[in-house]
Parts: C-alpha cells; structure tokens; sequence
C-alpha cells in the first residue's frame, strides 16, 4: 500500500522544501565563482601580430622551421580513456609532489631549451626569449602568457591556436579532443611546450567558466614540466572546485600551498577560502543542492541545455525528494515520540522512577475508596461555643446586612438554641 507521503504532488513537496530553503538562509555559495580574485580587466587573448615586428620576426626563406614539429603518423598520442578521467587523489597528490616554481630567468631558460630540442636556430631562440623577457618585466605581462606568446614566434601551430582563441575558444577546445584535427600537434610538441599551451588554453576557458571543457585539456598536464605549475594548480583546482568534485580540488590546491610563499599573493588566498569551502560539503546536503543549483545556473547562462545539464537538473530533483523524505520520516518519529510522552503522563504514573504532576486541564485516575474520618461534632467537644461577648458580636455581623425581619429570627433561633442547652 503507497503512503500518503509517496502520493503527495511533487510540486506541493518541493514547495515546502522551498520555505525549508529560505528558513535555513541558503544562498549562492560565496566562492561559487573563484575566479573573483583575478582582474576582472584581463589583458585580451595574446595574438602574435602585437608582440612582433616584420624585421624581428620574419624568418628567411631557408629557416628550417618546420610547419608540424614532427609528422603526424610518428605522433604518439596518450590514452584516450584518460583524456576525461581523474585520477585519484593519492596518485594526484604523489605526480604534484615534486613541482617547483620558476621564476622569469628560469622560465627563460626553459623555453630556450625547448625552442632548441626542435632545431630552432639560436638566432630565432634569442629573438623569442627576449620578448619573453620583455613582456614579463617591462609590460608586465602573466608570465603563461608570456612564454606562450614567445612559443607562437616559432611554432605556427601555436601561433594558430592562439589566433582561434579570441572568437573561437569553444572550437579551439574540441579541436584539442583526441579526435580532433589539432590534437597530434599538440602531442607532438617537447613536454614543456605542450603543458605551457595546454595550461593557457585551459585557464582562458576557465575564466570563460567553461569547467567541463578545460578539465580534459588541464588533466594530462603534469606539474613538474609545467613552466608555470602554479597556474595549472590553481586554475584546475578552480575547475574541480565548482564542479564539486572536492577531492581532487583539496588535492591540488593543498599541492599549490606547498609553495605558499612563493606563488601569487592571489593564487594562495583563494586557495585557502576554495579549500576551508568545499572541504566541510558533505553529500545530500542542502549546501551540495545549493550548489548543484548554482551550477546550472552557470549552464544556463552559457545557452546550454543539454544531456549534461538535464542530467545535473534529475540530480537536483533526486536529491530534493530524498531530502524531504527524510524530514518527512524524522518528524513523524518526532510526532510518535510525543504522542508516547503525553500517554504516559495521562495517567499520572511515574516515568523514570518519578511521578510527574498532572495537566490542569486533565481530570486524575483517582484509585482509593474516599474514606475519611468524622468529625466529632458533640455537646461535650463544645464545639461551635463562643463566649458572650463574642457571640453577640458574631451576630451583629451575620445580620448587619440583613432585612431587619431577618434578624429577629436569627436571633430568635440563638435564643431558643440556648434555651434547650440549658
């Protein structure tokens, strides 16, 4: 047999969940955007166009750059199971240990390492680590930028990723799909340049709040070849962060502060407020369904309704008709709890070897015969006899207020009265 509360209508129950909502004073997740921390005024996407210059940069005829750095049929592409899976947090944790930050001398030398480990000549390697230089210390440019930026001189496929940022980021994501056409360029690159790219395409897309589409491109990158590791931590933290998957956002942001000090002053506060915020979330939670909501709210905003959000749409529902089973369930237990105390003390017997004193409203469960003792009431107890004076004074009370025909036969009474003790 279906219960009443199984047959109640759906909208009737969330409705009640609803005043739930506003008594309990949920709200929008304060961090649910951590992104607030960085500069609302982001430098635009960094095009090669503005950092070079026609005599600088224009290699001659006979540079031996190459179009692709190595053929595509010689690519050795990563397993496509683990373009979207996570890793657990312990193996995270143990891949994370070892990164180090760089500072702009050590990130120069990086790249001109790489620059050279695909036979740029030193002439072209000297023209992009300058520029790197430049920008990070006179134009005060984000260092991934930078080095990207420098990279794009070089490599055209770089140079052409970077150029699709600016109108097509959503594009340039799945191009980077494993089946996608820019995925073995990318492969084929030297592991520092294919981290550098992969974490700057990655961190645009976040502060898009594309969070599903920059997870896959952040989670083959490795920090301890990243030239900026930092930034990977931080920004795929971001990601893990607002999709809820608070393992892997606790595992890399605690990674990020173990370089507290030396990391971006923005990057290790809000890392601390992301990790003291998702680690007490706890599963079915109103704060978990709060969040969830605020994350199609983010979908919406972005135009999308599909399979995924429908999906994080049931979960909302499943999780609020579960929730509200369960304080359906407490309070009957509740109900039942106090219709079991009032029975007990109706009758006034005792509870925990004490008895409880009755309601004024009830009537108690007399058990004795009413038996009591009589009062002697007979001549010799002299009851009721009083002493003249106080006699005729009571009378004179008794029959102050009365008619006066009243008091002649009150005190004829009192005379005969005497008259027959005597």
């Amino acid at each position: 047999m279906d219960s009443p509360r199984a047959n109640r209508p759906r909208e009737q129950r969330f409705a009640r969940l609803g005043r739930l909502l506003v008594f309990t004073a949920i709200a929008t997740p304060a961090l649910s955007d951590p992104l607030f921390a960085e500069s609302t005024s982001s430098p635009h996407h960094p095009l090669v166009a503005e950092a070079e210059t026609p005599e600088e940069t224009t290699p001659p005829a006979d540079s031996p750059i190459p179009e692709r750095l190595i053929p595509e049929h010689k690519a050795v592409p990563l397993d496509p199971d683990q373009m979207g899976g996570l890793e657990p947090a312990e193996k995270t944790l143990e891949n994370n240990a070892n990164w180090t930050p760089l500072d702009p001398a050590e990130m120069s030398e990086m790249l001109r390492r790489s620059l050279d480990t695909i036979g740029i000549t030193p002439e072209q390697i000297g023209l992009s680590t300058d520029q790197f230089l430049m920008d990070v210390r006179q134009d005060d440019t984000e260092p991934l930028t930078a080095w990207v930026r420098a990279i794009a001189l070089q490599v055209d496929a770089v140079n052409e990723m970077l150029a699709r940022a600016d109108d097509q980021l959503l594009e340039l994501a799945t191009r980077l799909d494993p089946s996608g056409p820019d995925y073995a360029s990318i492969e084929s690159m030297p592991p520092e340049m294919r981290a550098a790219v992969r974490t700057w395409i990655g961190r645009e897309l976040v502060r898009a709040r594309f969070y599903d589409e920059a997870l896959p491109i952040f989670a083959e990158v490795d920090p301890s070849i990243s030239p900026d590791a930092a930034s990977l931590l931080f920004y795929r933290g971001v990601c893990y962060h607002s999709l809820l998957k608070a393992t892997e956002a606790l595992a890399d942001l605690r990674t990020l502060l173990q370089h507290k000090e030396e990391i971006p002053v923005r990057y290790s506060r809000t890392a601390e407020m992301m990790i003291a915020d998702i680690k007490p979330l706890k599963e079915d939670s109103l704060d978990e369904i709060s969040r969830l909501m605020t994350d199609v709210t983010r979908r919406l905003d972005l135009g999308r309704a599909d399979e995924s959000t429908q999906n994080r749409e049931q979960e909302i529902i499943d999780k609020l008709t579960k929730l509200i089973d369960k304080i359906e369930e407490q309070q009957q237990q509740q109900q039942q709890q106090q219709q079991q105390q009032q029975g007990g003390e109706q009758g006034g017997s005792p509870r925990n070897g004490k008895s409880q004193p009755m309601q004024d409203s009830r009537i108690a469960g007399a058990s004795g015969q009413g038996d009591a003792d009589r009062k002697n009431n007979s001549d010799k107890n002299g009851w009721g006899n009083l002493p003249p004076a106080e006699r005729q004074e009571s009378l004179q009370q008794i029959s102050r207020d009365l008619p006066t025909h009243y008091r002649e036969a009150i005190e004829a009474y009192f005379r005969k009265l005497a008259t027959q003790q005597q």
